[in-house]
């Protein structure tokens, strides 16, 4: 069947992601079916058009393409196992968060009772489903993901990573550490300045200029890295070294925690240590990339 708004869909596990999830698929026009273990958390779906299905068999067995979102990969083992028979012919869309390993086994053992399978990653508050600020991931066979790629953007702006499985699973964790590596550093600052009176709120513009100017970087980062070579066009990295030795100092000195730049000058001391301090500071992905 060809893709279109109103190809038939189903949802398994109505959390409040789930449920957004869901609720999209409604709004763009689709036939939805739900099910849940707590078939109460079903009501408003109900109410809104959706189709409630009495066990996870036939739920997969009502739409075209099954979404599934519930807590863990255990969860999804225990349901699924239970309906094997119906999941032959089966296109499965697996948004529970787990790791890129768990990504690839869930593929296989799908795969060996004859469903399509893709992973994917949501990278969204559930609000937001449903609109463009919602990033979904996916990863695994790009002829299923082509399949339905008009179905899936109900969901919000969706991204093919490629045909290994455990992608999604690995960008969502490199996103989560940018967002939370960002927002350590913002909070650093933020306490540093506090010391001085300045508030939160007069700090964040101020600190939103920083951050879009060091993204600005990381293309001609990235392309040191792809090719191995470092030359220290901007600074070499034992001068950056020497300003984190002064961020901990200032730390130190006014009272606030300076675990994270020690953490950093730590990384770019073995590196340094290494044979690197000459370097640009990209070259600490040798530090990142050991176990």
């Amino acid at each position: 069947m060809t893709d279109s708004d109103e190809t038939p869909v189903t949802i398994i596990g109505l959390g409040l992601m789930g449920q957004a999830l869901a609720g999209a698929f409604l709004k763009a026009g689709h036939p939805t079916t739900v099910w849940n273990r707590t078939s109460a958390k079903a009501d408003q779906l109900v109410a809104d058009g959706a189709q409630l299905a009495p066990t996870v068999g036939a739920a997969l067995k009502a739409g075209e393409l099954t979404v599934i979102c519930v807590t863990d990969y255990p969860a999804l083992y225990e349901l699924l196992g239970a309906h094997e028979a119906e999941l032959a012919g089966a296109t499965l869309i697996n948004l529970t968060s787990g790791s890129s390993e768990q990504a690839r086994e869930a593929a296989a053992w799908t795969g060996r009772r004859g469903a399509r399978y893709l992973d994917g990653a949501i990278m969204a508050i559930p609000s937001v489903i449903g609109t463009a600020d919602a990033m979904i991931l996916h990863s695994g066979p790009q002829p299923d993901f082509e399949s339905h790629a008009t179905t899936l953007g109900a969901l919000g702006t969706v991204t093919y990573l490629g045909a290994d499985h455990g992608l999604a699973s690995l960008y969502d964790v490199a996103g989560l550490a940018m967002m939370w590596s960002v927002l350590n550093a913002w909070l650093q600052g933020t306490a540093l300045l506090a010391t001085a009176g300045v508030d939160a709120a007069t700090y964040a513009p101020f600190a939103r200029e920083i951050a879009t100017g060091v993204a600005a970087w990381l293309p001609g980062y990235a392309e040191q890295i792809d090719a191995g070579a470092f030359p220290a066009e901007v600074s070499a990295l034992e001068t950056d070294a020497r300003a984190m030795e002064h961020l901990i100092e200032e730390s130190e000195a006014v009272g606030v925690n300076a675990d994270l730049p020690k953490l950093l000058k730590t990384m770019a001391d073995r590196a340094i240590a290494a044979g690197h301090g000459g370097e640009q500071y990209p070259v600490l992905i040798k530090e990142f990339s050991k176990p």
